[in-house]
């Protein structure tokens, strides 16, 4: 429904995030996202590991394999056969006014240590850091006690701005939210792959 919709809007392309495993829509190309970091855990699905469905099953369905970080889990081998599209995540332009200053991060997100890391690329001071499950929906407790502590740290608080969002209106601007951009180390081999698709199309030999 939401495909026709945008269709009817005018879309002449739609975008899915995390739409690897739907099956609803056919799809002109799929790509698997795979943290160079992480890996593909112990391997195993939910809720053993980390995995929606067995990996050979994915790579199988996959048409290329964005690779986001370097390679730290040893998975050229289990790529190999697949185009590998290396990018990485980077802080938007607003982050750099955080640069030397003393931060108190927090974050509910998939691997919240990658979003630490990436703030002391940029030269922040991560004075205390404070973790949360995915999706975490914040209590009025939890920020009481993150807000005091920033406080007694004297530090600014900064968070994703994906956790920012289910921040009570009235406390997000108290924190600052840093946004995230995928950076690509090849954007022409992104092109390749999207030329043909975008060319069928044009010429009405695309799939509805």
């Amino acid at each position: 429904a939401g495909a026709r919709a945008a269709a009817a809007a005018g879309a002449k392309a739609i975008v899915m995030d995390d739409g690897f495993q739907n099956p609803t829509l056919a799809k002109d190309l799929a790509l698997l996202v795979v943290d160079g970091t992480q890996g593909f855990g112990n391997g195993r699905v939910l809720p053993a590991g980390p995995l929606r469905e067995p990996v050979d099953r994915a790579l199988a369905r996959a048409d290329a394999v964005v690779l986001i970080g370097k390679d730290g889990a040893g998975l050229a081998p289990v790529l190999a056969g697949k185009p590998v599209l290396a990018a990485r995540l980077v802080p938007d332009d607003s982050a750099r006014v955080l640069a030397g200053r003393k931060l108190l991060a927090f974050a509910g997100i998939g691997r919240p240590e990658k979003f630490f890391e990436s703030l002391r690329a940029i030269g922040a001071e991560l004075a205390a850091t404070a973790v949360f499950p995915d999706h975490h929906p914040y209590s009025a407790a939890e920020l009481h006690r993150i807000f005091d502590r920033a406080e007694r740290l004297g530090a600014r608080l900064v968070t994703t701005a994906k956790d920012s969002v289910r921040l009570p209106p009235s406390l997000r601007a108290q924190v600052h939210a840093v946004d995230v951009r995928l950076e690509w180390a090849d954007p022409a081999a992104l092109d390749r792959l999207l030329a043909p698709i975008l060319r069928r199309h044009a010429t009405g030999r695309g799939a509805d």
